[in-house]
């Protein structure tokens, strides 16, 4: 088992209040987790308008595929959500320390 995690900075700079920032950030995690298959959440930034920080997890058995699914996540991000400008992401692979336990 191998989990995949990504943390990803938007910026929503048309955006002027945190009802239209719900409204982004739940159609775009909605639409990751349909079209991935990943767990998203809001992770930080909570009161502020402009900026939103969401977390994504993928579990797979393989390094390979984790990264393949966190990339094409972050692709989809950058250039369908026109809205949202990407600022900054980050990803990391976690494997298991023990196979044999799992």
């Amino acid at each position: 088992m191998t989990v995949g995690l990504c943390r990803i900075w938007l910026r929503l700079p048309e955006n002027h209040s945190l009802k239209g920032k719900r409204q982004a950030v739940r159609s775009l995690t909605s639409r990751l987790q349909n079209r991935f298959n990943v767990s998203v959440a809001e992770v930080d930034d909570h009161d502020l308008w402009q900026m939103v920080s969401i977390g994504i997890s993928c579990v797979t058995n393989s390094e390979r595929h984790a990264h393949e699914v966190l990339a094409a996540v972050v692709d989809y991000v950058r250039s369908q959500r026109v809205d949202m400008e990407l600022v900054d992401y980050r990803t990391e692979v976690i494997h298991p320390l023990n196979k044999e336990r799992f």
